[in-house]
């Protein structure tokens, strides 16, 4: 089963990255992320057996945190050479440390975990100078928001693009 932690996001981010989308949308040929699909991967688990998916479970049903904020702050792009993802950022997600912490010795932890939601999936840019500047001088609204939980999630690869489904909640 091909795993990852997650946090949803609520409705006026969607919103949010939405209208980013329609931005950038005319200027790439690719694929914009699905509203239902757009999320904040904590960390990505890959493949992974049922008897280590009981022993994630347990382990992440014992992190105790609060609530907490997070903010989108910018659109960017991870490189101007080759550019394959476009992202909006989010501030410092605390959760993600206690999460690797959780898991270390089932995992490796992320060494450059730089929170992001993955807005859309480019395959051939129209002109990427152009593309870069609209990038560099799109302004987000930056939409804060409280994360009350994370999720397990299952991610089932298909033709149409990736469905997610909710194991546990946390």
């Amino acid at each position: 089963m091909r795993c990852f932690i997650g946090i949803d996001l609520p409705v006026e981010a969607t919103k949010e990255i939405e209208r980013l989308q329609r931005i950038i949308k005319p200027h790439f040929v690719g694929k914009a992320t699905s509203s239902e699909n757009l999320h904040l991967t904590l960390k990505f688990l890959g493949e992974i057996e049922d008897n280590t998916l009981n022993e994630i479970k347990k382990r992440l049903s014992s992190i105790k945190y609060r609530p907490f904020e997070l903010t989108l702050e910018s659109i960017g792009v991870f490189s101007q050479e080759i550019i394959k993802i476009v992202w909006v950022k989010v501030s410092t997600v605390p959760l993600q440390q206690l999460i690797d912490n959780c898991l270390n010795d089932i995992f490796k932890p992320e060494r450059r975990f730089m929170g992001h939601v993955t807005i859309a999936r480019v395959k051939k840019l129209k002109d990427k100078d152009a593309f870069l500047k609209l990038i560099n001088s799109t302004k987000i609204n930056m939409i804060t928001f409280i994360v009350r939980e994370f999720h397990l999630k299952e991610s089932i690869l298909t033709k149409e693009g990736p469905i997610y489904k909710v194991i546990n909640k946390y």
